[in-house]
């Protein structure tokens, strides 16, 4: 569920869509938090245009998910 623990970042994350088959197309977006500050902990694909995030609590205060810090690539003109 959504209360679950997320415990690292995602690395270079590519999200195809479900039954998807072969080589990833542009659009097929990447998501990276592998790096200093990164806190992007879970990515889930909901349609073409639209993803939940899941964002890692802060280290020193885990009640608190006020910022984010990850990369996206891969993306389309109509994106």
């Amino acid at each position: 569920g959504s209360d679950d623990i997320i415990a690292g970042n995602v690395s270079k994350y590519l999200v195809l869509p479900a039954g998807y088959c072969g080589q990833p197309k542009k659009g097929h977006l990447i998501f990276d938090a592998c790096f200093e500050s990164g806190n992007l902990g879970r990515v889930d694909l909901v349609t073409e245009f639209e993803y939940d995030l899941f964002i890692r609590p802060d280290t020193c205060n885990p009640r608190f998910r006020v910022w984010f810090n990850f990369t996206v690539e891969n993306v389309k003109e109509s994106q």
